[in-house]
Formats: structure tokens, sequence, C-alpha cells
């Protein structure tokens, strides 16, 4: 459901929230920990920097780390920055046919249940909660996601 941007911006973002606080990581170090194309990442932090949510510091003992506290950043947020309709998923049918509680398609009932925990998924988990202490990879981070977005779908079927 998240596009490559959006999982390499929260493996990104996850591995610096497992750093020490006031701790900068260059631009390649973290790509390596991250599992991230170096030069794909440095467009994403461009975007998170541009968005208040890290800071950048040039030449010697700079580097990037996050700016908020990692418990003040939610899953909503980096989604939002990166990939707007996937923050909002719109009718399951798609195309042009109105669909809302007056409207519904054939799938609303459904489709509406797993939103609604998909976003409620993205808007109660920060990136403090898929921060490890000790370095994250690429594996780590999906496999959280996936287990959390699974708990919630199944919490939202259940109401």
């Amino acid at each position: 459901m998240l596009s490559t941007t959006v999982e390499h911006a929260l493996r990104a973002l996850a591995h610096m929230a497992s750093l020490p606080a006031e701790t900068d990581i260059l631009g390649r170090d973290l790509a390596s920990a991250a599992e991230i194309p170096p030069n794909y990442l440095s467009k994403i932090l461009s975007d998170l920097r541009n968005a208040g949510l890290i800071d950048a510091t040039r030449g010697n003992g700079g580097g990037y780390r996050l700016r908020k506290p990692a418990k003040d950043i939610r899953l909503i947020d980096i989604v939002e920055l990166f990939d707007r309709t996937m923050a909002h998923p719109a009718c399951l049918l798609g195309g042009r046919r109105e669909c809302s509680n007056s409207h519904p398609c054939e799938a609303h009932a459904a489709w509406r249940k797993v939103r609604e925990a998909y976003l409620e998924f993205l808007n109660d988990t920060t990136i403090e909660s898929l921060a490890s202490p000790k370095a994250v990879s690429k594996k780590q981070v999906k496999a959280k996601d996936l287990a959390r977005l699974k708990t919630s779908a199944e919490s939202g079927r259940n109401r």
C-alpha cells in the first residue's frame, strides 16, 4: 500500500530515531544502514528537510538528524508528504464514480472498514515506534509495518 519512496523515508527516519539524541549521520552511512540507494535517499532527505522534519548540517562533523522528536512524527505525516493519494485512499473501484456514505459503490462498506483501519494505523503510529536501539534494517521495518497494519485491519473488522 505504501510507495517505495514512503518506505525508504520511513526506514531512514526510523534509523535516525534509533541513534542517540543529537547524533548526526552522514547521508552515505544512512543510505548503507537503511539499504536505500544514495541518490534516491538524497532526494528524500531534501524533502524531509524542507518539510521541517530533519536538519542537515554541511561540512566536517555534519550530517542529518531529526528536527522533531520521533514520538511527534506520525506515519501519516510522511505518507502525506510523499504520496498524498495513499494518505486518503478514495473509492476502491476508482474511476469517476461518486462514492460516499450517501452514494455507496458495491464495495463501499467493506472498503470503508479497511480504509479506516489503514488511516488509524497511519495516524497512531510514530517513527519512535518503528525505531530500535540497534540498527534498523529494511526487513525489520517492513515486518513491523505489516504486523501493525494487519493488527489494525483486524481490529477494524471486529468493530
